[in-house]
């Protein structure tokens, strides 16, 4: 029995897109609010973007030398056992000077070094999986954990079963807790009450396919009087306004981002939402209760998007349109589904029945139990 009553050190580490660090965030976030004390250590990959984000949220970060392996040929594969053998090294020092109780794997590059270190040096390791298809690093220690913390049913496929709890992934506070209204948000953007509205967004760098979609389509969306609110991602910012202006008038009712910051306004106030399918994304709209057309990114490892759109489209709680038939079929999909009110309520109540909102909350338990705390 352990003589803990607190939680005093953790590390948890990963990251590499949004959707790992979005939930390590939440994760810190859930045990600050019960252990203010807490000591939080992040460790991520040098050069991926958790090294800014994390600061940013107020937690500190250390980096690991760690990269992946590159799919095609490259004189970068050639330095990755160094850099493997520094991190290893790296992640064994931190566990030493640290004495974490417990270290937390959201998955990304940093999560694989630390976490096996952790095992090594026998202190508990919590892997959350985000997807529905496991990535291969958390398959790989999966047998040392302690505990695996996932979002979807059939994961026994991957882990041991006994292992497993589904407390679903953290959204962000900001979607999670929102109270906002359809009347607000339509004030907020200035938008008319009496249109639909289709919000479009693919990841915080954008996506190709989907932005190339909805450019061609822009004059059909306006024709039917259907609002877009676009968040385009940097690389095709510029373009996508030069695109709507040359709409003249009808590119009113189109207004264009590079970064949407305001979500929980932008999904009170869509009937229909196009997004790429990361593991947070479908979390969020289905917290959100949204009708959504998944389009997955064919360039992510064991195509899991693929993986996670199936998961709800079997279920008619998303339509799933692949990234190889966007251009074709994407416009032509929105306005059948949003101009169906019953399809609309369809795949809104179907995603609504996935929504977990306290899974932060379900996680902390989780570590808990762990750490052998009382709760």
């Amino acid at each position: 029995m352990s003589t803990n009553h607190t939680l005093s050190r953790v590390i948890i580490s990963g990251g590499g897109t949004g959707g790992h660090i979005f939930p390590a965030l939440a994760i810190a976030n859930a045990i600050k609010l019960v252990y203010p004390l807490a000591d939080i250590l992040f460790v991520g990959a040098e050069g991926k973007m958790e090294m800014q984000k994390v600061p940013e949220a107020g937690y500190k970060i250390v980096g690991l030398p760690i990269a992946g392996i590159q799919r095609s040929w490259s004189l970068k594969n050639l330095s990755l056992p160094y850099k493997l053998f520094k991190s290893l090294k790296g992640a064994a020092a931190l566990m030493k000077s640290f004495k974490p109780q417990i270290v937390i794997g959201v998955g990304g590059y940093a999560s694989g070094p630390t976490l096996l270190m952790a095992q090594l040096l026998g202190i508990p390791t919590l892997l959350q999986e985000q997807n529905s298809y496991a990535g291969l690093t958390n398959k790989w220690l999966a047998k040392r954990a302690a505990k695996i913390c996932v979002a979807y049913d059939g994961m026994e496929t991957f882990f041991p079963s006994t292992k497993l709890i589904k407390t679903g992934n953290p959204v962000r506070t900001i979607i999670g807790k929102s109270t906002i209204s359809r009347k607000e948000a339509i004030a907020f953007w200035g938008l008319k009450e009496n249109c639909k509205t289709l919000l479009v967004i693919g990841g915080s760098l954008g996506a190709r396919t989907i932005n190339e979609s909805i450019a061609a389509g822009l004059e059909n969306l306006t024709n039917q009087h259907i609002q877009v609110l676009w968040q385009t991602g940097k690389g095709y910012f510029e373009i996508a306004k030069q695109q709507v202006a040359a709409l003249g008038t009808n590119g009113k009712s189109i207004q264009v981002f590079d970064f949407i910051k305001e979500m929980d306004q932008a999904y009170a106030v869509a009937d229909l939402v196009v997004s790429r399918a990361g593991a947070l994304s479908v979390s969020e709209l289905c917290v959100a209760k949204k009708a959504a057309i998944l389009v997955p990114s064919p360039n992510v490892a064991e195509d899991h998007q693929t993986k996670n759109a199936k998961a709800l489209s079997t279920i008619h709680a998303a339509i799933l349109v692949t990234d190889a038939a966007a251009r074709a079929k994407l416009i032509d999909t929105i306005l059948e589904i949003i101009n169906s009110e019953s399809s609309l309520t369809t795949l809104s109540n179907n995603s609504a029945k996935l929504s977990i909102t306290n899974a932060d909350e379900r996680i902390l338990k989780v570590i808990e139990q762990i750490v052998d705390l009382p709760f």
